[in-house]
């Protein structure tokens, strides 16, 4: 089948071939009806502009790279999309390196570089070595790291893991849970050893020992497996601390499983708050991470750093709060009163939205 060209193009909007090279780069000197005839041909014959011909032609188009880990976990690919968005909405695009392990790192930062990114985010758990490496072979491209440690000597933008784990854990004490099992991520990611320090020190500050600690994978597949070896024994812990929502969603189908009440025996708390979460039965309580702000501010930072080779690094902690849903509850509370309790609430709102009108 014969490619479209703008030749094709001149011909049926009835125009040169440089006035449409001109709409294409919205150029100025265009009338908006001669425009819309361009942009009119171009739809019907499913003209796609090649870019890569703009580019060796002049037209500078803003790029940039993301490294990140498997997309098929929520929390990076809602961080992806978010960083797609905002790019696109200043006018940037974006190249997607997907990577298995933090020593393919360097493999994906030269193959984007290779493709002259103007700048690189880093979304793999990276040792402050590791990190300090890659910026350095990124020289002059600025770099800004998502999953690193306060000790990185890069720039970097991370949530504040062991916040978001204290409020977790202070949440389950507040309910008055004192067993207390905790189910953590991979050891080689530096925010799962946060979250998992954040809970130890909040505990060890309330003279909580943990009833059960257990590491899964990040997926929902391996907090179901954990889940059940955290509720194996003659005793039941009365909560459970998850590092992620997916592996939360695998401990509740757990519990499903083995007949045991979510919150009424077992109180369950989650940490990212991805989009799901609200969706779950019960809807999950968890450590909110605004994904989205992450990518808007990330595409921000890296767009406003040419010519800025000189900053010094330093590391923006963004905050986190944690979300209050159905998968918590008193402790001791007879199982479905909590529910009754909600619909109360939720009744007693009703009425009152009701006597103001």
């Amino acid at each position: 089948m014969k490619a479209i060209t703008l030749y094709d193009v001149a011909r049926l909007a009835g125009v040169s071939y440089q006035t449409v090279s001109r709409v294409i780069n919205d150029a100025a000197h265009v009338s908006a009806r001669t425009r819309e005839k361009v942009l009119q041909a171009m739809a019907e014959l499913h003209y796609v502009p090649n870019r890569g011909a703009q580019q060796l032609a002049g037209k500078r188009t803003r790029t940039l790279g993301l490294i990140t880990t498997d997309l098929a976990l929520h929390a990076p690919s809602q961080i992806a999309s978010a960083v797609k968005t905002r790019a696109g909405e200043c006018g940037a695009s974006v190249l997607i390196s997907m990577v298995e392990h933090p020593q393919q790192c360097l493999a994906a930062v030269q193959e984007l570089l290779a493709q002259r990114v103007e700048g690189l985010l880093v979304n793999v758990p990276l040792e402050d070595e590791q990190a300090e490496s890659l910026q350095a072979q990124a020289v002059p491209v600025p770099v800004l790291f998502l999953d690193v440690s306060p000790g990185a000597r890069v720039h970097s933008l991370v949530f504040d893991a062991e916040q978001g784990a204290t409020l977790g854990a202070q949440h389950l004490l507040a309910l008055g849970h004192q067993r207390i099992a905790l189910l953590g991520g991979p050891q080689s990611s530096v925010s799962a050893r946060a979250r998992l320090a954040g809970w130890l020190s909040t505990l060890e500050a309330a003279g909580v020992e943990p009833f059960a600690l257990a590491q899964g994978d990040w997926s929902a597949a391996s907090g179901y497996e954990k889940g059940h070896q955290l509720l194996a024994g003659a005793t039941l812990p009365q909560a459970i601390l998850v590092a992620n929502d997916q592996m939360a969603l695998g401990v509740m189908r757990a519990c499903a499983e083995k007949g045991i009440a979510v919150p009424g025996q077992l109180s369950v708390v989650g940490f990212d708050d991805t989009t799901d979460s609200a969706w779950f039965t019960p809807p999950l309580t968890t450590v909110r991470q605004a994904f989205r702000e992450a990518g808007l501010r990330s595409v921000e930072w890296l767009l406003a750093q040419q010519g800025n080779t000189g900053q010094a690094p330093a590391q923006t902690r963004l905050p986190v709060t944690l979300v209050e849903r159905h998968s918590t509850a008193r402790e001791g509370l007879p199982q479905g009163s909590d529910d009754l309790a909600q619909q109360l609430k939720s009744l007693a709102i009703l009425a009152e939205q009701l006597a103001r009108r």
